[in-house]
């Protein structure tokens, strides 16, 4: 075997080891564009970072912004702020998901 290598027997099954969440790609280059970006800035500056579900502080790309009346809903709220909740990871995929997934998404975080 080379080195960083496993043989048969101890190779991990990649479509087993990768649980895949379905994103909304739609909206990919709304969240890419510069209006956006300052809005999440701003959320992000106003809630200094905490998450507004169980207050942690989330650092930087981790921080989340989450709609509380999604943007397919109604598109006119997507850059409302008091429409945007900054959350953590693991609070975000609980909002969006629900607590009854809570226990799906426990393995990303850890």
């Amino acid at each position: 075997m080379e080195k960083g290598q496993y043989c048969e027997d101890h190779k991990r099954d990649k479509k087993k080891a990768i649980t895949k969440v379905k994103y909304d790609l739609s909206n990919k280059p709304f969240y890419n564009s510069a209006i956006w970006k300052a809005t999440r800035r701003r959320v992000y500056e106003r809630e200094r970072g905490c998450c507004q579900r169980c207050n942690r502080f989330v650092f930087g790309k981790l921080a989340q912004v989450h709609h509380i009346v999604k943007v397919k809903d109604n598109p006119t709220l997507k850059l409302q702020e008091d429409n945007l909740r900054l959350l953590c990871p693991e609070c975000h995929m609980i909002e969006e998901y629900g607590e009854k997934n809570k226990k799906v998404f426990a393995n990303f975080f850890k």
